[in-house]
């Protein structure tokens, strides 16, 4: 995300902005909210100590302690098994679905760059009846559902995105 100006910092959506912060706690020990605020600034994305503490509620992140000791940040992976509550799913729906459609026994959801995992993970541990399983690429997500299923889930996909 560097910019080529060099010192100019860009703001980013919520979704990139999220999914940076993700990337950065997995590449780097992070022990405070102020060390990620200079992280993401290196990577030339302007925020604040208030953006990332919400950034990383809604994230799951949690302090965990690293193999040295000391206390850092985490977003844990949740089990596919686990299944995500509907108000999670509503949540993520209204926050990064931005298009759905249906094709036969296919739905298409279309999210801004970078969003379509989250959705695909949220999808998927949300255990609905139609939807067999996912294939997220970097914006898109392929949802393949059961046989005559695909308007109907469309529908109830569009609902939970607010569309």
């Amino acid at each position: 995300m560097r910019e080529a100006s060099g010192s100019r910092s860009a703001r980013l959506q919520k979704p990139q902005r999220q999914h940076l912060v993700a990337k950065l706690l997995a590449q780097h020990p992070v022990a405070s909210q102020e060390h990620l605020v200079e992280l993401l600034a290196a990577e030339g994305v302007a925020s604040t100590q208030a953006t990332v503490s919400r950034d990383l509620v809604d994230l799951g992140a949690l302090k965990v302690r690293a193999a040295d000791g000391e206390s850092i940040y985490a977003i844990p992976a949740l089990p596919k098994e686990q299944r995500a509550p509907e108000d999670h799913l509503r949540r993520v729906f209204g926050e990064w679905v931005v298009e759905v459609a249906a094709s036969g026994n296919l739905v298409v959801l279309r999210t801004p760059p970078g969003s379509a995992h989250v959705v695909g993970s949220a999808l998927d541990r949300a255990d609905l009846g139609p939807v067999l399983g996912t294939v997220a690429g970097d914006d898109t997500l392929i949802v393949v559902v059961r046989e005559g299923a695909g308007a109907r889930t469309a529908r109830l996909l569009r609902d939970l995105a607010g569309l």
